[in-house]
């Protein structure tokens, strides 16, 4: 048995796409998982699964919430392991920031740095980015609304092909706990 977390992108924002975390919750378990906990309303759920992989799991819950609710959202499923490897693997000093400075963007797939080779980041200074294990990390000393540099990096032609999903430092960290042994 395996623990995950699934991070939905796009849902419960604005007045479209709503998915009460309750229901995440019941669909999950009803797919079989364990453990089922949810994480604050912006689409984060944490399960045990004794079968499949990150990639089919993600796609077993796309397809049931599709069937459920009537639309597509974006799910990445990441391990434990992976979670907390990118939480040791960030290149800013995290506990030397406020959360809403420092956020990863988890990718489907890895990414190099030929998809970023148009953005100019000595422009965006003192924001900053830096690769990993097909995640992100953004350190924006004014916050992720405020960032130009979270902009250019979100536009089309760069995440083309990709699911990418940004967590804010916090949900980095609690990601790692609630997945944890």
């Amino acid at each position: 048995m395996t623990t995950y977390a699934a991070l939905l992108r796009g849902i419960n924002v604005g007045g479209s796409r709503k998915l009460p975390m309750a229901d995440l919750r019941t669909l999950l378990a009803g797919l079989g998982h364990t453990g089922v906990r949810t994480y604050l309303q912006s689409g984060q759920a944490v399960f045990t699964a004794g079968h499949g992989d990150e990639e089919s799991l993600a796609a077993e819950l796309t397809r049931a919430i599709e069937e459920r609710f009537g639309f597509t959202a974006d799910v990445l499923v990441r391990d434990h392991a992976y979670l907390r490897a990118v939480a040791e693997a960030c290149p800013f000093p995290a506990a030397g920031l406020e959360a809403r400075q420092l956020h990863v963007t988890y990718f489907s797939a890895p990414v190099g740095p030929e998809r970023f080779a148009e953005i100019d980041q000595a422009a965006f200074l003192p924001e900053e980015f830096r690769l990993g294990d097909r995640a992100l990390y953004l350190y924006a000393p004014d916050g992720l609304g405020r960032s130009r540099l979270a902009e250019a990096l979100s536009r089309p032609r760069v995440t083309k092909g990709l699911i990418a999903t940004t967590r804010n430092w916090n949900t980095v960290v609690k990601l790692v706990e609630l997945t944890g042994p």
